[in-house]
């Protein structure tokens, strides 16, 4: 099998519960771009590869046989008020309130499907 190019040698594969609904999350929140989709028989998504800049998230729906677990990533965006407003409004959950630290402007949000995003504004 020949890689894709949005490929990288290391990719989080997330799986979690309302897989359709993560994928929406993705998109509203990190402006993410659809780039694989296999819906599982029966409903569902089997299998999903969505790129968020350089970077590529496979992710899939839980099942009983593939439970959900948690995550925690850290991301590196071009304005974190911006994507900490839209992660809010979006049902995510505020773990650390938007602030200037030694490593730049920076917040901590939890998603609906349990997992945690660190934000970090990139400098300009």
């Amino acid at each position: 099998m020949k890689a894709p190019a949005y490929y990288n040698s290391l990719m989080p594969y997330m799986i979690v519960p309302k897989a359709h609904d993560f994928a929406n999350f993705l998109k509203a929140v990190f402006n993410a771009e659809e780039q694989l989709i296999v819906p599982r028989q029966g409903g569902g998504i089997m299998h999903a590869e969505f790129t968020i800049g350089e970077a590529c998230i496979m992710f899939c729906d839980a099942t009983e046989d593939y439970l959900p677990f948690a995550c925690s990533l850290f991301i590196l965006v071009d304005d974190v008020t911006s994507v900490y407003q839209k992660a809010l409004a979006h049902g995510a959950a505020s773990l650390q309130d938007i602030a200037e630290r030694d490593y730049g402007k920076s917040a901590g949000i939890k998603d609906t499907f349990g997992n945690v995003w660190w934000l970090t504004e990139m400098s300009k």
